[in-house]
């Protein structure tokens, strides 16, 4: 048996992943205008499994978090989602966004609906549950989360933290397949930060699928499988934490490394 060393990175997590292919992403290519933004994007999450994208500012990483549930178009590739390629528009995207959760770094919670509300508003409109058992599952998401004693309150009556970890209960409340999460923990003062991310960690270790862009280094080393490095709009390096943080291949990942590693 090869061991995990002498395999390259591309290949390195195999053994860690858990389940079948859920999100395939293959030789995706995005421009804004002149800019290339995503180039030649090749990757597979697989069910169960945990991949938090890093990289420098304008590598791409919350692009690609954006076009795996369209909410930004691609101009080339084919992305997949469960074996069901990603639909243009209408009811059957509607669909794979209620399969597809997503967090996001400034909450987008609805402001003129309570806590609770946010959290049962999906499950009742798009799943069609009746609201009484919409009610008692937000209530044991939101208890999961931490903030089951604000389910009366407005979003902004409560912190950033808070109203974050309402955001993941208001995913989860979906039952998604994945969860893409785009930076949940940019926007929050650092006090906020370690509590949405243990809820992060927690849905990690029940077997959620998890894509995360972050900047908490902390988190892809305790909860990913694998992390992906992006610079210039491509996928760099593809490792798990181990790897990646204690031997990483490319001198753009060293680089980036040394830069935040020593602050």
């Amino acid at each position: 048996m090869v061991g995990q060393s002498d395999v390259q990175p591309r290949t390195s997590n195999i053994s860690a992943r858990r389940g079948e292919p859920l999100v395939v992403v293959e030789h995706v290519d995005k421009h804004f205008g002149d800019l290339h933004v995503l180039r030649d994007i090749n990757t597979v999450v697989n069910r169960g499994e945990v991949v938090v994208v890093i990289g420098p500012s304008g590598s791409g990483k919350s692009t690609l978090c954006r076009a795996i549930n369209r909410l930004e178009t691609i101009d080339s590739g084919v992305i997949t989602i469960d074996g069901a390629k990603l639909p243009e528009e209408g009811s059957g995207l509607a669909r794979l966004r209620a399969d597809v959760g997503m967090v996001f770094q400034s909450f987008n919670l609805f402001a003129h609906k309570t806590v609770l509300e946010n959290v049962t508003l999906g499950p009742i409109k798009v799943r069609g549950m009746k609201k009484k058992a919409a009610e008692e599952k937000a209530m044991a998401l939101l208890d999961r989360v931490g903030v089951a004693n604000q389910a009366k309150k407005m979003p902004n009556q409560l912190s950033g933290g808070q109203q974050q970890r309402v955001a993941i209960a208001r995913s989860l409340a979906m039952d998604p397949k994945v969860i893409l999460m785009d930076e949940p923990t940019s926007a929050l003062d650092p006090e906020m930060i370690n509590e949405v991310l243990d809820v992060m960690v927690g849905l990690a270790a029940d077997g959620m699928t998890m894509i995360v862009v972050t900047h908490e280094m902390g988190f892809a080393r305790k909860a990913a499988d694998r992390v992906l490095f992006m610079a210039d709009g491509a996928i760099v390096e593809e490792a798990t934490p181990e790897q990646f943080f204690t031997h990483p291949k490319s001198e753009r990942a060293k680089d980036f490394l040394s830069k935040i590693l020593d602050h």
